[in-house]
């Protein structure tokens, strides 16, 4: 009986060492989050899931779609250029990757476009809030052929972004949230062909 005690005894003891090592830090983080948007928690809920799904952080972050069966690259291209130009969200760049992978290899390589879209009022309020968000600008889209010839939409999942912290300032969030609308916007339909 007196080894069950003592064994019981080095557990609690243990849980004891395990909580006064662990309780600061996880008090550090329920503060945090406590002043954190009231959507940050699911979001990285859904980060953290993902992450298991996918395997790496850059999977984890993205929105994509699949290509419908049947549309070429150059008709998706065209749709991707037309809905933003519908949705008044400027191009201010576009980077035909696989082409120029191609032309350096000497070889034939998958498609692969890199569109980048802002709104430059937008863009500027983000960078005042908080200049770190230099790093997310401009916007992009990435048209893309997988290894079995397969077409798919990605864009940054813009969430971390508007959620992954304290809450934004109303203004700057609605515009946010513009912004976001429109992403997923060409994000699906581009991959329906919509033009």
């Amino acid at each position: 009986m007196k080894i069950i005690s003592n064994i019981l005894t080095l557990i609690g003891l243990a849980a004891i060492g395990v909580m006064i090592w662990i309780g600061p830090t996880a008090y550090k983080y329920k503060v945090a989050f406590d002043g954190f948007d009231e959507k940050a928690f699911e979001m990285y809920k859904g980060l953290g899931e993902r992450l298991i799904e996918h395997g790496n952080a850059v999977g984890a972050t993205v929105w994509s779609a699949k290509v419908a069966d049947g549309l070429t690259f150059e008709e998706v291209d065209q749709s991707i250029r037309n809905i933003a130009i519908e949705r008044n969200i400027r191009g201010v760049g576009d980077l035909p990757l696989g082409d120029q992978v191609a032309a350096m290899n000497g070889t034939p390589w998958r498609k692969l476009n890199i569109y980048l879209y802002c709104n430059p009022l937008t863009a500027a309020k983000m960078v005042e809030h908080d200049i770190a968000y230099a790093a997310y600008l401009p916007c992009r889209i990435s048209l893309v052929e997988d290894e079995h010839g397969d077409l798919w939409i990605y864009t940054l999942d813009m969430d971390l972004m508007i959620y992954g912290g304290e809450t934004l300032p109303p203004e700057l969030l609605a515009e946010a949230l513009e912004v976001k609308d429109i992403m997923l916007d060409i994000l699906e339909r581009a991959a329906e062909g919509d033009f």
